[in-house]
């Protein structure tokens, strides 16, 4: 049974006096949600995508690409280590990461997720037994650093100077507040060691910035590029995305071999980078043509005329469902949960459209 069907059947078992109206309703464009009491769902639109939108139920998510996993975890562990290059060394448990560099006389930590940084320690004993000395962090979201005072001791914590600001307004003593602070950019030099730090303005948050290894040739580059999948929701909840996308441009132009990106199972690479700056572009389009071609009103319950947000609503989901349609053809098995989050991406982008 398809999820009209379903939705319809739920409509009758529930409201039994309004499915013989229902049946009797011309089907045009008319949204027939005005068959159900106010305020509760009533039939899908027509021409609706089969992806199901948000906070509708799926029975099966589409599965996950293999072009889109990596390597498997250790189970006793929780964790997996890979290297990249001398001294340094990628930790995930394939739904985030973070790095550490380990130098001379120490070791420099990159970003701590609460979900495995309890094992920082012990991940880090595996390679070498020299103290943290120094944690960098990405930008101040507790998902990436939420687990810093888990590593003990007292490193020097380095951070863009929005960081900073934004951990003191947090206060939370789960993520320490930076020691060491900068604008533009900064360079860590430890023994033989060296990291370059550089900020390119807000995307995804102030303050979220790059960490590039040159003798590795390794960056890190967090909630910019998920390599294989799907970026989280609303562009990986982008504070500004116009930024963001043109941060993912740049990272097309950045010298790197290897890219650890904060999130999911395996490194990114430039490919990554250009099929993901292909799928924003195709996002874009796809919602600035919904915007264009689809009337702000229809098939809305002329009793709502008075109403903008349901108005509003109501427009915004037709051109969302627009745009999905447009893009699952190409994308929907490209890309690992491309169903999760692709409504996401498209309500984010037309908003973005019409108001930056």
């Amino acid at each position: 049974m398809n999820r009209l069907a379903q939705m319809f059947l739920m409509v009758s078992i529930v409201f039994p006096d309004l499915t013989t109206l229902a049946l009797a309703a011309p089907q045009t464009g008319l949204n027939q949600s005005f068959l159900a009491p106010a305020g509760h769902a009533g039939l899908p639109f027509l021409n609706a995508p089969a992806i199901a939108p948000i906070g509708v139920r799926v029975d099966k998510y589409l599965d996950v690409p293999e072009s889109a996993k990596g390597p498997p975890i250790d189970s006793h562990k929780g964790y997996r280590l890979e290297q990249l290059g001398r001294g340094l060394y990628m930790i995930t448990d394939n739904a985030y990461q973070s790095m550490f560099l380990v130098y001379e006389t120490g070791v420099v930590v990159v970003d701590a997720p609460p979900s495995y940084a309890a094992k920082l320690n012990q991940a880090i004993a595996e390679v070498t037994k020299l103290p943290v000395t120094h944690l960098i962090y990405s930008h101040s979201h507790t998902d990436h650093i939420g687990g810093a005072g888990l590593i003990g001791g007292h490193p020097i914590i380095v951070a863009q100077e929005e960081t900073k600001r934004l951990l003191v307004r947090g206060a939370d003593p789960k993520r320490p507040i930076p020691t060491v602070t900068f604008d533009k950019t900064y360079e860590l030099k430890v023994g033989s060691q060296r990291l370059e730090l550089s900020y390119h303005g807000d995307g995804h948050e102030p303050g979220n910035i790059f960490i590039y290894a040159p003798e590795q040739k390794t960056l890190m580059a967090v909630d910019l590029v998920f390599p294989g999948w799907m970026p989280f929701r609303r562009f990986a909840v982008a504070h500004d995305l116009p930024g963001w996308m043109a941060q993912v441009d740049l990272l097309a132009k950045l010298p790197f071999d290897k890219l650890v990106a904060g999130h999911v199972a395996r490194l990114g690479t430039h490919a990554d980078v250009m099929t993901q700056i292909d799928f924003d572009n195709d996002v874009k389009s796809a919602a600035a043509e919904a915007l264009k071609e689809t009337p702000f009103v229809d098939g809305i319950n002329p009793a709502d005329s008075g109403n903008p947000w349901a108005l509003t609503d109501d427009y915004t989901a037709r051109v969302a469902g627009r745009c999905v349609s447009t893009l699952t053809p190409k994308w929907s098995t490209k890309l690992a949960a491309f169903d999760a989050f692709v409504w996401d991406q498209c309500y984010a982008m037309e908003q973005s459209i019409r108001v930056d």
